[in-house]
């Protein structure tokens, strides 16, 4: 065995057979984290705008139309512009600008994902990803989320995509992050095949692709498209704690509706007849697909009994698709009213849709304008589950949302949201993608180019589209953000990129 997964296995056994230091007399919540890959904020029939939009009425995702009837929907949620910053965040409670892993990770160790640029040398960041032992090169070393419930009595199960860390390191592998069970989560960031047929890219008698789906053999040539796949196992996997009256932690994290876009075959007929083009019409199966199994993580939950006693978190990892060659129709329009998409810092890139159900504690149906961000996840389920003085070796950026949800309060004071890109992350440049950095507080939002230190203001309030850069106008604010963003990088000492021309950092924004 390597010294890598000895390490791993080691980790994931002192958690397996860690006790429940925390009260047994106190009820604890099953906790959920549903989490969908790419999808946009625009990408259901839930509005999460002040009205509903052609796009809103496309998608039927009647799933999410229940969970937000019994739960907040945050309409101003942010995550980062790509997957693995994001999934870090949620698991760890750091920005990250702080955990400094600013792309998505290679399945390959070692590997940085940047794309080379003429004038740009990208940062040099934690391209290894997060890892809950120190001493891996390139890495963020941190507590993630699911030891400290694994340690506090919950079951932990991952099912799905996980893309915390490059294959050969510990954070790969989601039982050393503190998953007792993990079905189908390792490096790789999409699928090879959403189909049963190709054996979810397992071809027989050849070597697996690196995106090749694990552990989903009995499925293998079934016709189970591979959401539905991970939806019956996490299902069952919640059948051992359901019996044994022990609380559990599932993270259900789907692979779509990330490419490759393959339509699911049972709601198809629905969008082609609505005259959608073919990879419009695939798509929306992925987002139906991926509603009905939130509709049937629902009904299991009735079913058992437990539905009262378990807290729901709906999320995506970062804004829609919407670069060209990805969707039909024209690019960077999938997430309108919001500019741009995935990749991006524009709202289309960072916003996503989140939905939170907190039965007999957060209102029904009801809707939150308070800017949240994924980091906020890590402090908020740690209050959930009544975990006292965690013992964490980071520091946290995230907020509680328990004091905002149970009505305690109506805000959580003014607060700064960064974001940092200084790599390239697709080889054509494009709205506010690739070497960007930005800042957002109460209203108002800087943007700015790393490549050229050009500043762009908005206020998204009053401007959700990003339509009107009010930097002109408002020279004072914009040296306000810029030197907030500026601190803040310099302080979390955040990876910075250079120009090839003369060798030197790009500066700060406030210098």
């Amino acid at each position: 065995m390597s010294s890598t997964r000895l390490i791993s296995a080691l980790i994931a056994l002192s958690w397996c057979i860690s006790v429940n230091a925390q009260s047994s007399s106190v009820k604890k919540p099953n906790i959920i984290m549903f989490v969908v890959d790419d999808m946009g904020w625009q990408d259901c029939s839930v509005p999460f705008w002040s009205e509903a939009t052609p796009l809103n009425r496309r998608y039927r995702t009647p799933g999410m139309e229940r969970l937000a009837a019994e739960g907040v929907k945050m309409t101003r949620a942010y995550a980062a512009s790509v997957c693995t910053p994001s999934r870090v965040s949620m698991i760890t409670g750091m920005n990250p600008t702080r955990h400094h892993v600013v792309n998505w990770t290679s399945p390959f160790r070692d590997r940085n994902t940047d794309n080379p640029d003429g004038d740009m040398r990208p940062a040099v960041w934690n391209h290894n990803g997060l890892s809950p032992v120190p001493g891996i090169p390139s890495t963020v070393h941190a507590t993630p989320l699911p030891a400290l419930l694994n340690e506090a009595g919950y079951q932990t199960i991952h099912v799905g995509k996980a893309h915390w860390g490059s294959s050969g390191t510990p954070g790969s592998n989601p039982l050393a992050l503190g998953f007792q069970v993990n079905i189908a989560g390792h490096s790789a960031g999409h699928p090879q095949s959403y189909y049963s047929e190709d054996h979810f890219g397992n071809v027989p008698k050849r070597q697996p692709t690196v995106q090749a789906v694990p552990d989903l053999q009995a499925y293998h040539g079934t016709g189970t498209f591979l959401t539905e796949a991970l939806t019956q196992e996490a299902l069952r996997s919640l059948e051992a704690p359901i019996r044994n009256k022990q609380p559990f932690f599932l993270h259900l994290s789907h692979y779509a509706v990330h490419t490759p876009i393959m339509a699911d075959p049972r709601f198809l007929k629905r969008y082609l007849e609505m005259g959608l083009d073919s990879t419009e019409a695939a798509y929306a199966t992925l987002v139906e697909g991926m509603d009905k199994s939130l509709a049937d993580l629902l009904d299991f939950l009735k079913v058992k009994g437990v539905d009262q006693n378990t807290i729901i978190f709906f999320l995506s990892d970062n804004g829609g698709l919407s670069l060209p060659g990805q969707r039909g129709g024209q690019p960077h329009t999938h997430n309108l009213p919001l500019r741009a998409g995935k990749g991006s810092l524009y709202e289309g890139g960072i916003r996503n849709p989140m939905l939170i159900r907190w039965p007999g504690v957060a209102r029904p149906g009801s809707a939150m304008e308070t800017p949240v961000s994924v980091e906020d996840l890590f402090p908020t389920i740690i209050d959930m589950a009544g975990i006292k003085n965690p013992k964490i070796i980071q520091t946290i950026d995230g907020k509680d949302l328990v004091p905002l949800l149970s009505g305690r309060t109506k805000d959580l004071g003014e607060r700064s949201f960064f974001w940092h890109f200084p790599v390239k992350w697709t080889n054509q440049d494009g709205p506010a993608i690739n070497f960007f950095s930005a800042v957002a507080r109460g209203d108002w939002k800087l943007v700015v180019s790393l490549r050229t230190g050009k500043k762009e203001l908005y206020n998204i309030r009053k401007d959700i589209g990003e339509t009107q850069d009010l930097a002109a106008q408002h020279a004072d604010k914009v040296r306000e953000l810029a030197v907030l963003l500026g601190e803040r990088l310099k302080d979390m000492k955040t990876p910075m990129p250079g120009f090839k021309s003369t060798g030197l950092q790009v500066p700060y924004p406030h210098e």
